[in-house]
């Protein structure tokens, strides 16, 4: 019998929407549980470390996003040939998270003086230096991140592109054309463009 999949995180894109996409892609069954950001604090103390998402695998409950979308793009075929490969698709996805945690610092800020200089910071230095460098890794690799081929780094990029656009806004990832030819080309998989249709409409 086929284990039971359950993930449970924000009713958002974030972290959480790679690790559906991986899901999608190998056509994997799984509970999409979203929680309202006005009910975490009601939620949190009864989940694995107090942090969303977690996986639940026939009731067992694993946490932390991106060893979650490890462990469903081993399932799904998506990981490299041999440890040198993993490493690097490892090190593209850790980057990825990077600009994420850099991105969440000032798009969730509360203080709206703060927000603005963390932004200013954001826009005209890290994200132009992220992008640059993950879109010449992409040319360097014939459109693909690692070994000239899909793995879940372009899977978690293509699935991620959307938020950076969103937070950073003036659509920045098509100013880099590999970032934006890989992302185009991922979600035109038949599986990720019917996700794209009738998926939820949320912020990043």
């Amino acid at each position: 019998m086929a284990p039971k999949y359950k993930l449970t995180y924000f009713n958002l894109r974030g972290i959480g929407e790679p690790i559906r996409f991986l899901f999608l892609y190998g056509g994997i069954d799984f509970e999409d549980i979203r929680i309202e950001l006005e009910d975490w604090p009601k939620v949190k103390e009864s989940t694995p470390y107090g942090k969303l998402p977690y996986l639940e695998i026939d009731g067992k409950r694993i946490t932390q996003a991106a060893a979650i979308a490890r462990y469903v793009a081993k399932l799904v075929g998506l990981v490299g040939k041999d440890d040198l490969e993993d490493l690097e698709i490892d090190s593209v996805v850790d980057t990825i998270v990077d600009l994420n945690n850099v991105l969440r610092e000032y798009y969730f800020e509360k203080d709206e003086a703060i927000k603005q200089k963390k932004k200013e910071i954001a826009v005209k230095e890290t994200v132009p230096q992220f992008l640059s460098k993950l879109d010449a890794k992409l040319k360097e690799n014939g459109g693909y991140f690692v070994g000239g081929k899909l793995t879940w780094a372009d899977v978690y990029f293509a699935s991620f592109h959307e938020t950076i656009n969103d937070m950073v806004g003036d659509n920045v990832v098509g100013k880099y054309p590999h970032l934006q030819a890989l992302a185009d080309k991922v979600q035109a998989f038949p599986a990720f463009k019917a996700w794209i249709a009738k998926r939820p409409i949320t912020c990043p």
